[in-house]
């Protein structure tokens, strides 16, 4: 299944990219974006269809099977996540109809953990929780190979997770996940022939969130090390949202103010920006990560002491960044 998930995601991502010229599903350069010659978009499709061919047969027919009610589920929300953001990839649509549909496609994977045991009263938290990591994905997907080199690490570290715990059909659907983004990452990686799209970010999202709930389903303490894995997307994210609103702009609208956005306005090349993010990953995640799932006691202390580092590399790459652009700035003028 594994193998299968790469082989359908390089197929159709490459039939993508000849819809997208036919179609005119063009991202043209503009002032709120990061690259220079018009790409096409929707890439994700291929992530997406590999991902339904595989991952919902590995959480039902390998050993430690997931219900039928989940898999559904799951894969019902994949769906609807997937077809709301491969329409606004053709035709844009208005904020709150795809914030509705995110919004119960969380609620779906919600309720299957409900039905699993989880006390009703962490509904709405886990809610939020999924309809926030669809969107923090969508927003960190603006450079080539960044989103995809994160659902890589991210889907190969709850794999690991998933493994060590004795939950091989977890770890089979999480690997299924990682190989489908492979294939699209070698079609996006700098310089991008295609871009994922909504259909995909937003997807990927929602599958990091599904299967980071179902690790914390299986042993609270895994979701210590799970959220470490993905302290690089969720800190830049959510401290880029937070200081837009506290100096009160408009939040909700596009905008190049993500740390990865920062550092390719301050001359750094797509390539060296994504490596930044795996540089975080490998260098401080990732040891991080393996040193909560082996000290459970430990793993509340390491996660806050993660995204403590976090922020503050965020401020100070950040202030860098401004101060390379302003100085970039000076120069033209003089």
């Amino acid at each position: 299944m594994v193998l299968a998930s790469l082989v359908i995601s390089l197929a159709v991502v490459r039939g993508a990219i000849a819809y997208a010229h036919h179609r005119g599903m063009m991202d043209l350069p503009g002032q709120r974006r990061s690259h220079s010659i018009p790409t096409p978009r929707g890439g994700g499709i291929g992530i997406v269809v590999a991902a339904l061919a595989t991952m919902p047969a590995a959480l039902w027919v390998l050993p430690a099977a997931w219900s039928g009610a989940t898999v559904a589920s799951l894969a019902l929300a994949t769906v609807a996540v997937a077809a709301v953001g491969w329409w606004d990839d053709h035709h844009p649509l208005p904020v709150l109809p795809r914030f509705g549909i995110q919004l119960l496609s969380a609620s779906l994977v919600a309720a299957a953990f409900v039905t699993g045991g989880m006390p009703l009263w962490w509904l709405p938290l886990v809610m939020l929780a999924g309809t926030w990591s669809i969107n923090l994905h969508n927003f960190m997907d603006g450079i080539d190979g960044l989103l995809a080199q994160q659902v890589i690490f991210v889907a190969l570290g709850l794999a690991l997770l998933a493994w060590a715990v004795a939950q091989p059909a977890l770890a089979g659907a999480a690997a299924c996940l990682a190989t489908a983004a492979l294939g699209f990452w070698y079609f996006n990686r700098p310089r991008a022939r295609i871009f994922m799209g909504d259909v995909g970010s937003g997807t990927m999202g929602l599958l990091l969130f599904a299967l980071t709930g179902m690790l914390w389903r299986v042993d609270w303490h895994l979701l210590w090390p799970a959220l470490i894995l993905s302290s690089s997307f969720v800190a830049d994210a959510t401290l880029t949202l937070l200081a837009r609103m506290a100096s009160g702009r408009r939040w909700y609208t596009a905008h190049r103010e993500h740390l990865y956005q920062w550092l390719v306005r301050s001359g750094f090349t797509h390539a060296t920006g994504g490596a930044c993010y795996l540089a975080w990953n490998m260098l401080v995640a990732a040891p991080l990560a393996v040193l909560a799932w082996l000290r459970p006691t430990w793993s509340i202390p390491l996660f806050l002491g993660t995204y403590l580092i976090a922020a503050a590399v965020w401020i100070l790459m950040k202030r860098q960044c401004l101060g390379r652009v302003s100085n970039k700035g000076r120069h033209v003028i003089s």
